[in-house]
């Protein structure tokens, strides 16, 4: 089975390019060219991946339209007790500007610190863990102890605030979807990803787990899992990685492609998986 569903989910990934890129959240990173940009924007478009697409796209533009100057420099120049009024209007679902405003002050104390915000993951990543799993629990970790007084007005960051949405834990099941998006995007090194954290192993991350690629998974054959948590990601990534050990999430986008483009209806219809190109190993 392994080499029939490889077989069939290669032919599936070289379908996908980066002219397949819209509509993406990934595509505004592609806009910059200076890796300290497409971080910065890179940590809020997968933050704010949640919904759908159209919405997506709309809120990332709406956040980058208020920032105006280029990411990185607006970050740095960021302050908080006199700018967080800036993204007052701002709403995605049930975040505010207000954790959006938070977003960025952490952005620029983890750069502060660290150099970047790869350089502030690093800090509670082992490669010698079978996984990225610690590795997010510790940045996530670390990144709700930073200061955020100036934003939400209290010394300890209250238990509500939206901001602590964005930096979910595996440790308490969380799939992480967001935050394994955010890797992806930095640690691949091919297609459509930019490869910015070079001292993180592709092999290390684990698939973004979101509604299309849960039920596209089940459909062939990589969980039988029916909960969309922590587990069930380690369970795909696991099985991926008999198909490419080097590079388990390569496939990640091309499946979640077929659902974001309609193309992998939620029952069977002739039409739409007559012309899918994994229409052989799915189950549907």
């Amino acid at each position: 089975m392994s080499l029939k569903l490889k077989t069939y989910l290669d032919k599936l990934y070289n379908s996908f390019d980066r002219k397949s890129i819209s509509p993406d959240p990934l595509e505004f990173l592609h806009k910059f060219k200076n890796p300290k940009d497409q971080e910065i924007v890179g940590l809020i478009a997968s933050s704010l991946a949640y919904g759908k697409v159209q919405m997506i796209l709309k809120s990332i533009n709406c956040v980058l339209d208020i920032m105006h100057w280029p990411p990185y420099k607006f970050t740095m120049r960021f302050n908080p007790k006199t700018q967080a009024k800036l993204f007052a209007g701002f709403s995605h679902r049930f975040n505010t500007g207000k954790d959006i405003a938070c977003l960025i002050y952490f952005a620029k104390q983890m750069i502060e610190s660290n150099g970047s915000i790869g350089g502030f993951f690093l800090k509670g990543y082992n490669p010698d863990d079978k996984n990225i799993k610690q590795a997010i629990a510790s940045f996530s970790k670390r990144a709700l102890m930073l200061d955020s007084e100036p934003v939400y007005g209290k010394k300890r960051l209250p238990k509500n605030a939206g901001i602590r949405f964005f930096f979910p834990s595996p440790e308490n099941g969380s799939p992480c979807k967001r935050l394994n998006l955010y890797l992806r995007w930095m640690v691949r090194r091919k297609d459509v990803d930019l490869g910015l954290w070079k001292e993180i192993s592709p092999s290390k991350l684990i698939i973004p787990l979101d509604t299309h690629t849960a039920r596209i998974s089940k459909n062939i054959g990589l969980t039988k899992r029916k909960s969309s948590d922590w587990k069930t990601t380690e369970e795909i990534t696991e099985n991926l990685k008999k198909l490419d050990p080097d590079d388990p999430v390569k496939y990640d986008f091309s499946l979640c492609r077929l659902g974001i483009l309609d193309k992998c209806p939620r029952k069977k219809n002739e039409e739409k998986c007559g012309l899918c190109l994994i229409k052989e190993i799915c189950i549907l």
